[in-house]
This record gives C-alpha cells, sequence and structure tokens, in this order.
C-alpha cells in the first residue's frame, strides 16, 4: 500500500531537479521565470482538486448523514487551503519578477485567489463556532458547497472579464504560445506529481482526523 507514496516521492523529486536543470527556451519577459510554471500552475490545479473532492464528500454528508463523509470533506479541504496558499505565495513571487511587485489591486486574478482563500477560510471558522457535531456537519457541508461554487467564477470567469497581465487575458499570449515543448514535458508530469502529494498529505490528515474523531466518541462512552 506504501508504494504509490514512494512513487509519488520520487515522481515529483525528478520533475522538481529535472524542471530546474533542464535548459529552457527564452520566454520574453518571463527568461528564467518560466520554470515557476512547474509549481505554481500544478499548485492551483491540485488545490482545485482538492476543492472539488470536498464538494463531493459534503454533498454525499448531506445525502446520507454518515459522520465520516465530514471528516473527509474537512481534511481534503484543509489540504486544498494548504495549496492554495502555496500557490498565492508562488504567485507573488512571480510577479515581482516579472511585473516587479509583489502584489498589485490592478491584477484581478491575485486579489481573486486571495478572495477565494478568504471564503475557504471562513469554512473553518464557520466550523470552530458549533460545538454540536452533527449541526457543525451539516451547516460547514452546506458552506462547502457555496464555497466550491464561487471557485469557477473568481479564479477563472471574472479575472478573464477584466485587463490582466495573466497569460490569455487581455490580449497577453495564451498557456498554449508561450509554453515549448520542454515546457510541457515536465509541466504535466509536475500537475500529475502534485496532485499525487495533495491525496498522500490528505490520506495523513483523514487518519489524524479519524483518529481525534475515535478518541472523542471513546470519551464521551466513558462520561
Amino acid at each position: 500500500m506504501k508504494f504509490w507514496k514512494y512513487a509519488v516521492a520520487v515522481w515529483l523529486t525528478l520533475v522538481i531537479v529535472v524542471g530546474f536543470l533542464l535548459r529552457i527556451p527564452m520566454i520574453p519577459v518571463l527568461e528564467e521565470t518560466a520554470r515557476n510554471l512547474f509549481l505554481h500552475v500544478p499548485m492551483w490545479m491540485t488545490m482545485s482538486f482538492c476543492f472539488l473532492l470536498g464538494v463531493i464528500f459534503s454533498i454525499r454528508y448531506l445525502a446520507s448523514g454518515n459522520i465520516e463523509m465530514d471528516i473527509k470533506a474537512e481534511s481534503v479541504t484543509k489540504i486544498g487551503v494548504l495549496f492554495g496558499l502555496c500557490g498565492l505565495i508562488t504567485g507573488s513571487l512571480w510577479a515581482r519578477f516579472t511585473w516587479g511587485t509583489w502584489w498589485t489591486f490592478a491584477e484581478p486574478k491575485i486579489n481573486m485567489s486571495a478572495m477565494a482563500m478568504m471564503i475557504y477560510v471562513g469554512y473553518f471558522i464557520l466550523r470552530g463556532a458549533f460545538t454540536d457535531q452533527v449541526k457543525r456537519a451539516r451547516i460547514s457541508a452546506v458552506f462547502n458547497v457555496f464555497a466550491a461554487t464561487t471557485i469557477p467564477f473568481l479564479l477563472y470567469i471574472i479575472p478573464r472579464q477584466l485587463p490582466s497581465l495573466h497569460p490569455g487575458a487581455d490580449g497577453n499570449p495564451a498557456f498554449s504560445d508561450m509554453t515549448d515543448t520542454e515546457l510541457r514535458l515536465i509541466f504535466y508530469p509536475a500537475v500529475i506529481g502534485f496532485i499525487g502529494l495533495g491525496f498522500w498529505l490528505y490520506n495523513i490528515t483523514l487518519r489524524s482526523q479519524m483518529l481525534h474523531h475515535k478518541m472523542q466518541l471513546r470519551n464521551l462512552e466513558k462520561q
């Protein structure tokens, strides 16, 4: 059962090492910072993958009332927020070396991404506001479904309607126009590797959460 974890570790290590050692074409403006493509974008994709799993688990909880589904939703959403924050950090670093600023309110995608993270932080604040497990699980599941519906609008639809420095927006070259074969050979394996890492972290978090849940049940039984 541990084989896939070793495979993810080796795969992602190779991707990162090769990604930084491989000779890449000099794309105007991006130049060497184009290597961030192997980190920044896969992190956002892993975040989206985790949020998708989270909303599926939340819907399954609402349909079945199985508390295990709520625990799974909380666990995978935590990992989604972690990768979202990493995406913001790597995006800010990229902006500093290509746009000359760590953060700009004139760039909609950065600000919409931060707003999306704040919504998901609200999910965990909401969970902490309830002591009743069933009520917490039900309200959190509804909120998680709402949060997931905002992601396409905040990260994709709205930014594309506004002037932006991001690829594919406001006349800027699209992803397909600025990525040569060398970059694609690393980018797609990086996406697979980071999603594998995300699932690995989710698995660890879930086991911890399930253990905590069982300990709470035992304490209640003793009382």
